[in-house]
């Protein structure tokens, strides 16, 4: 099977330049650069004239709540939700039920995720105060990493000894395994929790979250686990920064990078009056000093990656306050367009996101073979172009919740094309539901 993508604005490590892709069966053949195609017979030819060309996102921190909270989401409908978004590899998260934290419940999450995935896939491994005996067991060409909760969030997964994190530290640091953080001080959380409780009742308005997910809770837990990562040379990466604090942990050492998040860099505290719980996640999202900050860190180079922490709960689960509604939001089909957003306030350019999206979480993980447009690389393309507004209503969204914090916002840009591994799999509005992803290999 050949494919001609021709006409489009290629963007692609720190360029953009008019070209043309020959794609054979699942990898791209060839590179072209300039308004002449190259001639051949090819079986598929599409026109990109007047888009844009961008390496298919790889989406590093997804929850998609397969096996054990399928009422919310699954494999099937969140992957999907990722195709529709430009979205073509994904890693997800270890707090399911049960929890990926045995060899087992890996290997189990593979083979189911092998039948129904529509695009391309893999798992963290979880970290528990007991298991790290078990890292020496984990092929590391199948997972980016281990995932380390240091602050309470969904399930018991809290690794909170001093001597377990030491151990899962220094066994990650000598596989050359990286880390990959939850970073909030779980003691500040609850006396924090205690004292809203005190004030305002047994579930404090929406608007008190930021205050119990404080910042001196996400900074004390940062900077905790970048002092570890220094004392035994450990990978580390620190997920969902929220806060300017946080930077100061970053861009000194190669090896600790940050991770920033959709919800931190376009919503803040004022967001709640109008979104309320809908924009509940952990850690909170905070002021517009601190949205801000994050913006310049996709700039100056404090934050690495940008990620969803794609986290589907039901409608009727986010009703409430501080105590009784769930934290967070279904992401996955809106980040790339959400960041383009950012690109069309020129907060950065339309390089940079593709660095941040596509190039960085490749190189931060070792995934082999995506995340660039080059020759012999897997065939993951995404095709955007500048549209009318247009508005997320419920029957666009994918996701099996139903629901999103984008609900009634309009966009100015559109996903047109979807190829995973060449084939294509959305196409303006029509999607192959017999589409599957490959199991991504990394190092």
């Amino acid at each position: 099977m050949t494919t001609l993508l021709y006409g489009g604005n290629i963007v692609n490590e720190g360029r953009t330049f008019r070209g043309s892709i020959v794609i054979e069966d699942n990898h791209i053949a060839l590179i072209k650069e300039g308004e002449d195609a190259p001639r051949g017979n090819y079986d598929k030819e599409v026109d990109a004239t007047g888009c844009f060309v961008l390496p298919g996102i790889i989406d590093e921190h997804v929850h998609f709540r397969e096996p054990g909270l399928t009422q919310k989401a699954d494999i099937e409908s969140e992957s999907r939700a990722a195709a529709y978004g430009g979205v073509t590899s994904y890693f997800e998260m270890p707090n399911t039920i049960p929890q990926t934290t045995t060899l087992e419940a890996l290997e189990d999450k593979f083979q189911r995720t092998k039948q129904k995935s529509h695009v391309n896939y893999s798992f963290f491994f979880g970290a528990t105060n007991e298991n790290a005996p078990l890292f020496n067991s984990l092929d590391r060409h199948r997972i980016p990493g281990i995932k380390l909760f240091m602050g309470a969030s969904t399930g018991n997964m809290l690794v909170d000894r001093e001597d377990a994190l030491k151990r899962i530290f220094s066994t990650a640091a000598a596989l050359d395994l990286p880390i990959m953080t939850h970073c909030e001080d779980t003691q500040q959380i609850n006396e924090n929790m205690a004292m809203a409780k005190k004030e305002y009742g047994d579930d404090p308005a929406i608007e008190q979250h930021q205050y119990i997910r404080s910042e001196e809770a996400c900074y004390d837990s940062t900077l905790l686990a970048v002092g570890l990562a220094k004392i035994y040379g450990t990978s580390l990466h620190v997920a969902h920064v929220s806060t300017t604090r946080e930077l100061e942990c970053f861009g000194d050492f190669p090896k600790i990078t940050a991770e920033a998040v959709i919800a931190h860099l376009f919503f803040d505290n004022r967001d709640y009056q109008e979104k309320g719980a809908l924009i509940k996640c952990n850690p909170s999202v905070k002021s517009p000093f601190d949205r801000d900050a994050l913006r310049e860190g996709l700039i100056n180079g404090k934050i690495y990656t940008v990620a969803t922490d794609h986290a589907p709960h039901l409608l009727s689960e986010k009703q409430g306050g501080c105590c009784k509604a769930a934290s967070g939001m279904p992401m996955v089909q809106f980040s790339l367009l959400t960041m383009l957003e950012l690109v069309g306030e020129g907060v950065l350019t339309m390089e940079k996101l593709v660095e941040l999206m596509c190039h960085h979480p490749s190189n931060r993980f070792s995934v082999r073979k995506r995340g660039f447009i080059r020759p012999q690389y897997a065939a993951d393309l995404v095709v955007i172009s500048r549209c009318l507004p247009w508005k997320v209503t419920e029957d666009i969204i994918q996701s099996k919740c139903k629901w999103s914090p984008m609900m009634g916002h309009e966009y100015k840009w559109k996903v047109e094309q979807t190829f995973c591994n060449g084939h294509l799999i959305y196409n303006k509005g029509r999607f192959d539901e017999n589409s599957k992803g490959e199991e991504i290999a990394f190092r």
